[in-house]
């Protein structure tokens, strides 16, 4: 399969993947903002998910952080109402 080379296409991508990861370890997000350790307890998720990513687009892409900003955007922010002392 050919590297993406648009970014576009790489925005969805990563957007796609921390879809995925909200999906499938929603009790771990919730209980990560809770606690704020979030990225420590999906550490093994995230990496996985940025693996694939990097595999699947062009250099070029992958340092502009589009996946990083997919997590931010999708596993963080949209967690707002959830009850945190880190907000």
């Amino acid at each position: 399969m050919p590297l993406i080379e648009t970014e576009e296409a790489a925005r969805r991508l990563a957007r796609a993947i921390a879809s995925d990861l909200s999906l499938y370890n929603e009790e771990k997000i919730v209980q990560g903002i809770q606690n704020d350790d979030l990225f420590t307890v999906l550490a093994e998720e995230i990496e996985e998910g940025r693996a694939l990513y990097k595999s699947r687009v062009s250099p070029d892409l992958y340092i502009k952080n589009f996946y990083d900003r997919a997590i931010v955007d999708i596993l963080v922010k949209s967690k707002g109402h959830v009850k945190s002392k880190i907000w």
